[in-house]
């Protein structure tokens, strides 16, 4: 399987995401897997909120997966996909696999996909060394397809799926006569082509013999083994090499290891895996999928060349708003409509930033640069992130491209604009049993402005009495939140779409006072009470409140 079709670029907006960064996300994924062929997944980092659940039921479409961080996985590099063997296979089979594939490590793998036990080259090294004594093969419990795989040789008589698991391995060097004095029953006897050797073997209730040089066995012999139940085959080798090749034949599950393997699952971090692979001598370890299926293996040598997640970012640029892990990730391009922020990239990479009123507006954009049809649902999605983030066309950052797309896209979807809009923004604004934490989190960003760390939250309604029903939870979670969040000042905006005014919940030292400062409100006007100050005309948090407060922080 070639990396390039292994791996898929991820298209996701901003934490407590919003319409716009997930309907941009879902479309621009699609419109970048027609152009380029390639797979290209929508993602979201954070929870779904009612206006967007509403766009996305109202038009079909499943919301897309939850990504939580794009920090590097093993999934992430290249697995060396060095084939899983039985536990039964030959010391000597299991060593030309590792000279044909170029490993030292083999796993052993179940019929049913699971790890049972690795062998080493140094394993392998180590029964050829090490001495043995000569009830080896039948403590291994050999079976005789290995010992005629191991010495090239052919069944005479007997089943090569039994197993030699009794008595032990002998050359039959001596006479007849003194032959007798040390064969056992069930031994395994190792032996030249002389008719007299062969029967007193058999005789003495051997287990198996094997006839070197490729000697035939006379009918005589076949049928006294038959009857006796001895295990008869041949081999072209002579006599001393198949005593030296034999515990060859011997099983890997004798020698491989079964117990503390170290192991890592494709889903695990490649930071938390470093320091166990550097602080053991082993050349390679396991991988294993969420199941506990072997998968592959890999080396230190692995993560040397390991490459981020590859991403594209909507609706975004700032680092704090992003998705964790994303210094780790390899960004290709990113689409948005807001200010320059933080986020920093190794190479170049395609940057689109136009001052329009969403993201949703560049994508559609985009589609029509490239000739690619947009069909009914994906002009839904589009139009319903452009209605969210102008609010309708009210939002002081709606320019009029935002509003010829709404509008062709509107036709697409087979909408009326202000129908569907009412029915949108009434199911985000329905706040019925919902915890102040879900309401916070609805539209939360985070910014910061030179040593001044700050967070906004904001709720757009059609329902004044709903609004003023809010403010007096949220006053009270904004004290917990700003402890939570380790910032200056947290605001939170309760927007008025009807009336196209904000009342403003401010909390931190000073936070109140900047505001009232910074948009010329004081407490004389009856405009400004503790610590919520009300902002006639501002609705837009991009393009109203965030500057104004940037400006005031760094002047």
């Amino acid at each position: 399987m070639s990396e390039e079709r292994a791996r898929k670029t991820i298209v996701i907006g901003h934490k407590n995401p919003d319409t716009d960064s997930i309907c941009s996300a879902i479309c621009y994924a699609r419109l970048k897997k027609e152009i380029t062929g390639k797979e290209y997944e929508p993602g979201r980092a954070g929870h779904i909120n009612e206006e967007t659940q509403f766009v996305l039921k109202y038009f079909g479409v499943g919301a897309p997966g939850l990504i939580e961080n794009v920090k590097t996985q093993v999934k992430d590099i290249d697995i060396r996909e060095t084939q899983g063997v039985d536990r039964s296979i030959s010391l000597k089979k299991a060593w030309n696999l590792m000279q044909d594939a170029n490993v030292v490590t083999l796993p052993a793998v179940s019929s049913g996909g699971m790890l049972e036990g690795l062998i080493t080259v140094g394993d392998i090294t180590k029964s050829y060394m090490n001495v043995y004594d000569s009830s080896i093969l039948s403590k291994a419990r050999t079976q005789y397809s290995n010992i005629l795989e191991t010495l090239e040789g052919a069944l005479v008589v007997g089943d090569e799926a039994e197993y030699f698991q009794e008595g032990k391995v002998l050359v039959a060097a001596a006479n007849p006569d003194m032959m007798e004095y040390y064969i056992s029953p069930h031994d395994l006897v190792i032996l030249g082509n002389r008719y007299e050797s062969q029967l007193c073997a058999i005789e003495m209730e051997a287990g198996c013999i094997i006839v070197c040089e490729g000697a035939g066995v006379s009918m005589t012999i076949r049928k006294l083994a038959e009857e006796r139940g001895c295990t008869v085959m041949t081999t072209p080798y002579d006599t001393y090499t198949a005593a030296r090749l034999i515990n060859q034949s011997m099983p890997i599950s004798y020698f491989m290891r079964t117990e503390n393997l170290i192991t890592f699952e494709d889903a695990d971090y490649i930071d938390e895996i470093k320091e166990v692979m550097t602080s053991k001598r082993h050349r390679d370890f396991p991988i294993l999928d969420k199941d506990g299926k072997y998968k592959g293996m890999i080396s230190r040598r692995n993560l040397l060349g390991a490459r981020g997640k590859q991403i594209v970012l909507v609706d975004h640029n700032e680092r704090n708003q992003a998705v964790e892990g994303i210094e780790n990730a390899e960004i290709l391009e990113i689409i948005d409509h807001h200010k320059l922020g933080t986020v920093e990239t190794i190479a170049p990479v395609f940057f689109r930033n136009q001052p329009v009123g969403c993201t949703a507006t560049i994508v559609y954009q985009m589609y029509n640069e490239n000739n690619v049809e947009i069909d009914k649902t994906t002009a839904g999605l589009l139009c319903s992130a452009i209605i969210s983030d102008t609010l309708l066309f009210r939002s002081p950052t709606c320019t009029r491209a935002d509003q010829m797309a709404a509008l062709a896209l509107a036709k697409m979807a087979e909408i009326s604009l202000d129908r569907y809009a009412a029915d949108m923004f009434a199911a985000g604004s329905n706040l019925k049993g919902k915890s102040d934490e879900e309401i916070f989190y609805q539209d939360f960003k985070r910014f910061s402005a030179g040593k001044v760390s700050f967070g906004v939250a904001q709720i757009s309604s059609l329902n004044e009495e709903e609004l003023a029903g809010l403010k007096e939870r949220m006053t009270e979670y904004l004290k917990r939140a700003k402890k939570e969040h380790k910032v200056d000042m947290l605001f939170f905006m309760l927007t008025n779409i009807l009336t196209e005014s904000t009342e403003l919940l401010c909390e931190g030292g000073g936070a109140a006072n900047l505001i009232r400062q910074t948009f010329h409100v004081g407490a004389e006007d009856d405009t400004a009470v503790g610590d919520s100050v009300e902002l006639p005309g501002v609705v837009s948090r991009k393009k109203q409140l965030i500057p104004a407060i940037m400006i005031a922080c760094e002047a």
